[in-house]
């Protein structure tokens, strides 16, 4: 980003004089003329200034009509880590406010308008900006990446070009390099343009590099105009501040050849699964970031007492956290209510927990619930992604539950629920992007075959259940609802006159046993021990806890894939919605 005062319509500059150190007095008349040009810009937008555009989906809009790849990571200087990591801290919270938006047929996009003040208040931190012909410290460096590669991809798209300034300087490897740049800075120089046709903006960052795609609903042949900059003549390269051998400059940085640490991982967690502990506890550095839910030790909550020890620090969302997990905890046990406070929980604290990825966090470790709010909000761009699943992908569950449905209409409970569309997307998008998906459940496993992470189910002690003689009890998890397999179990269980000791709730109406002999666990004995079988014909199943009991105390496991359990000694997997080979696998146990 470069401060050079400008004409407010200006589109390229006249070659510049070679470098001269700057001073406290040229600075001091810099700023100053800086102050008068944004009180005129001020004044001229608030009179028939652009408006702000609005976000829009991506339907309809389908139609490539430019596209920009710039890399994130142009300078690998030790020297500059530390400004590279602003840079791309500060590209983040620009492109998420760009992102889907839509900019109508004859609309005037504005840089700022759309941005706003590049301010720490707001999220902004400290990179590498053009100001005198030199790269200096200020908050909100390294816009410009995003500001050339949105004029690239609108003159790709044929856009009227409104208002457009070249670099004062060229930066090495950047568009100014090739006169195809536009530099902002708040508010009076801007970057704006108006489409013929409606376009939609896509501002996304990947690991590496910044993509910048318009879309439109109409094909428009890509066409590169030629630019004003590219007839200038080539400006002088910028100086940076970092290794700048002018030591009598005030802003010289004498401590530039000070190498800072190259990148650490934060760790957003959620539930405590022992096999997610074991795998963080082997793979974090000192130097890493702990972020949970709540602190469990503190308010002894096993479920979400994560050990900490070793990290860097460790944060957790505070007392309101835990009032939104008591939220939950007195929400309905299953059905749309529970499930929507469960989303929203997870959204309040992926917003909470987002503030540990500060700059210099360039791998993220992450719980799949608070995946996608962490995605939509552009967090997650930039940064290497591990994801911890614990469950299918939405669009995976509600598909399944769609094909069940529609072969069941009775069964109401197979369509009490939908995820919001665009939550569905966002995951989707993210567990695309991610590097790796650590999983210990087989199901989920194989539905990324490229970069999928099994880590080993860990079963509770094991011990070895003393067998009470009843042959024709069988335990199901549950609860009695019709994805957990209920519906089929019935019918197995009055075909083969079977006893079921339920372990779950019952929420499928209270004469869906009816005819059935059913019971539950007698408080203070050992259910296994009763049992000649532990059965779930799930459809879809998260947590097979009591399958991996039954496995550790030597009971016979019959379950689908959808458990996520490997095919090993004493399980035995059936397909789902399959009362006959259900039935089958079942007389080999009783019978």
């Amino acid at each position: 980003m470069t401060l050079a005062p400008e004409g407010l319509t200006a589109t390229a500059r006249p070659p510049m004089a070679e470098w001269a150190v700057p001073n406290r007095w040229s600075s001091l008349v810099f700023g100053a003329k800086v102050v008068v040009y944004r009180g005129q810009r001020l004044v001229a937008d608030l009179i028939s200034g652009p408006r702000r555009l609005a976000k829009t989906a991506s339907a309809g809009f389908q139609v490539t009509l430019g596209e920009c790849h710039t890399p994130l990571w142009s300078d690998g200087r030790p020297a500059e880590h530390a400004y590279q990591f602003g840079k791309v801290q500060n590209l983040r919270r620009a492109a998420a406010a760009l992102d889907s938006l839509l900019v109508p047929a004859g609309a005037v996009f504005s840089f700022w308008k759309q941005i706003g003040r590049a301010s720490r208040r707001r999220g902004y931190v400290t990179g590498r900006m053009l100001q005198q012909g030199c790269l200096v410290p200020a908050t909100g460096g390294g816009l410009c990446q995003l500001s050339n590669a949105i004029y690239e991809a609108a003159l790709q798209a044929g856009c009227e070009i409104v208002e457009r300034h070249a670099h004062s300087r060229r930066v090495a490897g950047s568009a100014a390099a090739l006169g195809r740049d536009a530099t902002v800075a708040w508010n009076y120089v801007d970057l704006r343009f108006r489409p013929r046709n409606a376009l939609r903006i896509e501002a996304r960052l990947t690991r590496d590099d910044l993509v910048i795609r318009f879309s439109g609903q109409q094909g428009v042949a890509l066409s590169l105009p030629r630019s004003d900059a590219e007839a200038a003549a080539p400006q002088p390269l910028a100086r940076s501040c970092g290794a700048c051998g002018e030591v009598s400059c005030f802003r010289h940085e004498h401590n530039a050849g000070h190498a800072v640490a190259t990148g650490r991982t934060a760790y957003l967690v959620d539930e405590n699964w022992p096999e997610f502990q074991d795998y963080v506890a082997h793979h974090h550095r000192p130097e890493d970031v702990l972020g949970q839910p709540i602190d469990g030790a503190r308010w002894r909550l096993p479920r979400y007492d994560w050990r900490a020890g070793g990290f860097d620090r460790s944060g957790a969302a505070s007392i309101q956290s835990l009032r939104r997990m008591i939220a939950i905890r007195r929400a309905p046990t299953q059905g749309p209510a529970r499930r929507n406070a469960e989303l929203a929980a997870a959204e309040r604290i992926a917003a909470s927990l987002a503030r540990l990825l500060i700059p210099d966090v360039t791998r993220v470790c992450v719980a799949q619930s608070l995946l996608p709010s962490l995605w939509r909000a552009g967090h997650l761009g930039g940064r290497e992604v591990t994801a911890l699943m614990t469950r299918l992908p939405m669009g995976e569950l509600q598909a399944r539950l769609d094909k069940a449905f529609a072969a069941h209409p009775d069964r109401a409970t197979l369509g009490d629920f939908r995820a919001p569309t665009e939550l569905v997307e966002a995951e989707a998008e993210a567990l695309a992007y991610a590097a790796r998906i650590v999983t210990p459940h087989r199901d989920i496993a194989r539905a990324f075959p490229d970069k999928a992470v099994v880590v080993e189910w860990k079963p509770p002690a094991g011990r070895h259940a003393a067998r009470n003689g009843k042959p024709r009890r069988i335990a199901f998890p549950g609860p009695t609802i019709a994805r957990k397999g209920a519906y089929e179990l019935r019918e197995a269980a009055r075909l083969l006159e079977l006893e079921i000791v339920l372990l779950g709730g019952e929420l499928e109406g209270p004469d869906f046993w009816r005819g059935i002999a059913v019971r539950k666990p007698d408080a203070g004995t050992d259910w296994l021990a009763e049992v000649a079988a532990v059965v779930q014909p799930a459809l879809v199943e998260e947590r097979p806890r009591h399958l991996l009991a039954a496995l550790a105390a030597g009971v016979p496991v019959i379950a689908t894939p959808a458990c996520g359990l490997a095919a090993e000694d004493g399980v035995t997997l059936v397909p789902p919605d399959d009362p006959t080979t259900l039935i089958d696998a079942l007389r080999v146990i009783v019978d």
